[in-house]
């Protein structure tokens, strides 16, 4: 019989909740307590902001709607002050577009107010096993998994992209894409495919950097150069070497970096603040944004000098949604990953659960479906992940797909029609009805978009010159 390993200590882990209703936000910080959370309030939104400013939080509570702000819009501020912690958003009606929009801003997760406390308090506490499996993974020098995987023709490009930048190893890279896309993956790929064994990969967030003393973190300062400089300090560029520094969230930088940045990548060099010395940039620099910088630069917000100095070599790395096969794959990888995690069997993915998660569109990306996979391995009560175990709002989208509008009319040949031929039928007319439109065209049918394009290829089905591609 194998004998069990005693659970590990729980590392601190701290929440903040946020709420206008005290009494409401008292209730969550009494029962988060009494599950051994340290646990803090703020009843409205500078106070909030005051708290992250000054202290530290694994898991932020906040209610959508605050007397002085939104909560969606605090969402990014947050974590730029809280940078990794998760976000729960709190509300008393939850809307389809607010979960939606919460998710691409950050959030781990959109939950209705309840008369109980026990599923928020639970989901709290599964943020806290999660937080310690992270820093066990750290502590034995594990790298989180790898989700810069993929079979789709559009990952294959992204992948020979990444093999024909490794051979070119000062030259700038741009990588964009949304929220969650693993923009940060990419950039670990090309550092260890590029760098010299070993050397260092620095990543510095642009959109959490204090004004104050963002150049000093970039450039490091010498002893007394500016008010509490009481000791000389490297910055980022420094201690990349000759390994990579990578700029995350470029399209935040202020405009005053940016100059300051663009000077660098021209000459090359860098001083510290308050030193004449110029030291020499070995490292690669790779940015990344979730931005549209052209769109920045015509609204006059982002130097064009500097765009075109990042440009050198775009990579855009594509939405979840865009990936198709790569989704189950990527499930089946999160699956595996997660079994061993938690010490659990935990069976292959099955076809309903399957289904279910190929018809949902992942606004946040593989972080998404890796947070997804993560809490049903969690709360799978046996070896299987089911349907039940999958978040409400994976579930809508499969509701939302079955919703079709009204039947798309044709006609049955008995002796002649098959199930095959009016398949065919179907595919054709919803994609004249749908003017090309992909998209449009499996919304109609109620499939995914995926489905569709599978379909199509199946039966050799043309785009119409309509199409969106």
């Amino acid at each position: 019989m194998k004998e069990s390993k005693p659970a590990p200590p729980l590392p601190p882990f701290s929440a903040l909740v946020v709420d206008d209703e005290e009494l409401y936000a008292q209730a969550i910080r009494r029962e988060l307590e009494r599950a051994g959370i340290a646990c803090e309030c703020a009843f409205n939104a500078r106070e909030a902001l005051h708290r992250c400013e000054k202290g530290r939080y694994q898991a932020i509570l906040l209610d959508h709607h605050l007397p002085d702000d939104d909560g969606l819009r605090l969402i990014p501020l947050m974590l730029a002050r809280q940078h990794g912690a998760s976000v729960i958003m709190m509300t008393a009606y939850q809307t389809i577009p607010n979960a939606v929009e919460a998710i691409r801003l950050g959030a781990d997760d959109y939950v209705v107010k309840e008369t109980s406390l026990a599923p928020l308090v639970e989901r709290v506490v599964e943020l806290r096993r999660r937080e310690a499996l992270r820093l066990l993974a750290a502590s034995v020098g594990e790298l989180p998994p790898v989700s810069l995987l993929g079979r789709s023709a559009p990952m294959l490009e992204v992948l020979a992209q990444l093999q024909k930048i490794a051979k070119a190893p000062e030259t700038t890279v741009l990588i964009t894409g949304e929220t969650g896309v693993g923009k940060d993956v990419a950039c670990r790929h090309l550092h260890s495919t590029s760098r010299p064994e070993k050397s260092p990969l620095v990543a510095v967030d642009c959109l959490a950097m204090p004004e104050n003393l963002a150049e000093s973190i970039l450039f490091g300062h010498e002893k007394g150069s500016f008010t509490g400089a009481d000791q000389t300090r490297a910055g980022a560029f420094e201690e990349s070497k000759d390994g990579t520094i990578f700029l995350d969230e470029i399209g935040d930088m202020s405009s005053n970096l940016q100059g300051k940045l663009l000077r660098v990548l021209e000459s090359r060099t860098f001083k510290r603040v308050g030193s004449s010395k110029e030291q020499t940039l070995r490292a690669r620099v790779v940015a990344a944004t979730n931005r549209d910088l052209r769109e920045l630069v015509e609204q006059n917000v982002f130097r064009q000098d500097l765009f075109q100095r990042l440009s050198v070599f775009p990579l855009r790395i594509p939405p979840l949604r865009e990936r198709g096969e790569d989704i189950l794959l990527l499930a089946e990888h999160f699956r595996s990953y997660f079994a061993e995690k938690l010490e659990k069997t935990i069976e292959p993915i099955s076809e309903t659960v399957a289904a279910r998660l190929m018809e949902y569109d992942y606004p946040g990306n593989v972080r998404e479906l890796r947070n997804i996979i993560e809490r049903a391995a969690i709360t799978a009560e046996g070896s299987k992940i089911e349907v039940k175990h999958l978040p409400q709002r994976v579930l809508e989208a499969a509701l939302r797909a079955d919703a079709t509008e009204p039947p798309l009319p044709f006609d049955f040949v008995p002796g002649i029609d098959t199930l095959g031929t009016l398949e065919q039928r179907m595919i054709k007319q919803a994609m004249r009805r749908a003017g090309g439109v992909r998209t449009e065209a499996a919304r109609l049918l109620g499939i995914s978009r995926y489905q569709l394009l599978r379909r199509m290829e199946k039966y050799s089905i043309k785009a119409e010159e309509h199409d969106e591609e």
